[in-house]
């Protein structure tokens, strides 16, 4: 039995390397830790059916690699993206520092209207933290992002973070800001918004006809 959705949803997980970013997909996914992790080579990916707002969404998720050997190949999955997670170490200042340039690659090279949330990872090691939530948080105003700290360990705020950021897509959707439709945009229509489309439904509306038995205009 296929899988029926109302909208699929192209995602990124970016930053540097050894910030959590494929533990973090598959806390998402499988709803556990992944022990042992090593750094993605290339690219890795995972999907999901998501709830939002009354709505199916479909996430194709991929997790690239964060180690500058492997920029000219991570680079070209930026085309089409509609949504990024945009992933920091707390622990780890250099982390934090070299977000601007993550940030340009994904501004630059995916859709113009991509929505990137900002992402502290690794909450659990609050006694090792380098980079305060304030911080943070003040980063991702200038820049216009929803910010949220995550725990890919614990799961904290892990399946919050891929829900903030699907809500605003469809939010954008939903006020015409982004068209399915559209090519590059990184959203398309599921089988069950595409039935929809194809076979609206009638209206509630009644209508009466009009009293003719004086003028009708």
């Amino acid at each position: 039995m296929s899988e029926s959705y109302d909208f699929l949803f192209k995602f990124l997980v970016i930053g540097s390397a050894g910030t959590g970013k494929s533990c973090i997909l598959h806390q998402f996914i499988e709803s556990k830790f992944k022990e042992g992790s090593s750094h993605t080579i290339g690219v890795e990916f995972g999907s999901k059916i998501i709830n939002v707002g009354g709505k199916s969404i479909k996430l194709q998720i991929w997790d690239t690699a964060g180690q500058e050997r492997f920029r000219s190949v991570t680079r070209s999955y930026y085309r089409g993206a509609a949504g990024a997670l945009l992933v920091y170490d707390i622990t780890n200042r250099d982390s934090f520092n070299v977000l601007e340039n993550w940030l340009s690659d994904a501004r630059t090279l995916a859709s113009p209207n991509i929505v990137i949330l900002l992402v502290g990872n690794k909450r659990d090691l609050e006694d090792e933290r380098e980079v305060t939530f304030i911080e943070a948080s003040n980063f991702a105003q200038a820049n216009e992002m929803v910010f949220l700290e995550t725990s890919a360990k614990s799961g904290e705020n892990v399946e919050e973070a891929f829900l903030k950021c699907s809500k605003t897509i469809l939010a954008k959707i939903q006020n015409g800001e982004l068209d399915p439709v559209s090519v590059g945009s990184g959203i398309q229509y599921g089988d069950t918004s595409l039935r929809n489309l194809q076979n609206p439904q009638p209206s509630n509306r009644t209508f009466k006809k009009p009293d003719c038995s004086g003028r009708c205009f």
